[in-house]
């Protein structure tokens, strides 16, 4: 708003530059433009204050579509005015001389008219569709529509109101209907989210069935190869008890041929022994022929009398001793 001050009998306007200022005095213009700044006297001034920065504005209104079903529609409108002077002309910008507030709701005006424009393009529009096209795919066309007519409107025209962009936040339907749509689509991704569950569990079944084959096959192929390595075993112990059979037969084999060697090599020595011992004890009877029996006798008792142990005490009975002089007379002396 414009900042107005008195001095003594005069008073002062200071404007900010988004804010356009004309002044009238006598019903001739003194003074116009955005951002001016001027005295003048209160009792004879008339001041309008027109914005001229972009304005937004919001609404919310009701429709019926071709179906008969409510909606709500929210929506928002930017403006400006293109020429402030001709708008002060149409709509009351005046402001008060002493405060400088506006002594009417110009703005309130403004969007008013805006809004009961936009909402009739808008509900023009649903009035021709149903409730699932203006759901789906409406709210471009109703802000096509709706743009389209209040750019065009003669009255806003009149009043030097440029809309500059219209927004459509939100068409909403009321909340059973919109509960009972939203019902279909609820089920319809609860039974895509149970459809991704059972794959994802299937999947699941299928990766442990994998599992559970690689680790059978697994078992198997281990079992093989442990049956191979036990008859792998069996035939090495096989071969090892066969070739240690063979082994231990040629070792009997030779050991056997060994001994018959030895045992005929004993053979053949005391076969030669033998006869040397029979040939020796034949010549030593052949000098014993013709030998006394009594000398044969004592010699019998020398040569056993050598090979007996050593005698520490001998005691000769008078009878021993009698027949043994009695042996000795008796013997005579070879002859010559």
């Amino acid at each position: 708003m414009a900042d107005i001050r008195s001095f003594l009998f005069r008073r002062h306007l200071r404007s900010t530059p988004t804010a356009f200022i004309v002044h009238a005095k006598r019903g001739k213009v003194r003074h116009r433009g955005a951002g001016i700044s001027f005295y003048f006297r209160a009792l004879n001034a008339a001041i309008s204050e027109i914005p001229i920065a972009e304005g937004e504005l919001s609404m919310l209104f009701g429709a019926r579509t071709k179906d008969f079903q409510e909606i709500s529609v929210q929506a928002t409108v930017t403006y400006r005015f293109a020429d402030p002077e001709v708008a002060a002309t149409r709509i009351d910008f005046s402001i008060d001389p002493y405060h400088g507030r506006w002594i009417g709701k110009p703005l309130e005006q403004v969007g008013t008219r805006i809004t009961e424009l936009a909402q009739q393009y808008a509900v023009e529009y649903i009035s021709t569709v149903p409730l699932t096209e203006v759901l789906g795919t409406g709210i471009p066309k109703v802000r096509a529509v709706t743009s389209q007519g209040l750019v065009g409107d003669a009255r806003l025209a009149e009043t030097s109101v440029v809309v500059i962009a219209v927004r459509i936040v939100s068409i909403r339907p009321q909340a059973d209907v919109e509960k009972a749509l939203e019902t279909p689509v609820r089920e319809k991704v609860q039974q895509q989210a149970d459809a991704a569950s059972y794959e994802r569990r299937a999947l699941a079944v299928e990766q442990e069935r994998t599992i559970s084959e690689n680790e059978l096959q697994s078992k198997i192929e281990l079992a093989t190869r442990e049956q191979l390595l036990v008859q792998q075993e069996g035939a090495n112990a096989q071969r090892r008890a066969t070739e240690e059979a063979a082994s231990a037969l040629i070792a009997s084999k030779a050991g056997a041929e060994r001994l018959g060697l030895e045992s005929a090599s004993r053979a053949d020595s005391v076969r030669v022994v033998g006869k040397a011992e029979a040939e020796t004890e034949k010549a030593k009877l052949a000098a014993y022929a013709g030998v006394d029996p009594s000398i044969l006798t004592a010699m019998a008792f020398r040569e056993v009398a050598g090979n007996l142990p050593s005698i520490g005490t001998l005691n000769l009975t008078p009878d021993v001793l009698t027949q043994a002089l009695t042996q000795l007379s008796t013997v005579r002396p070879p002859k010559a």
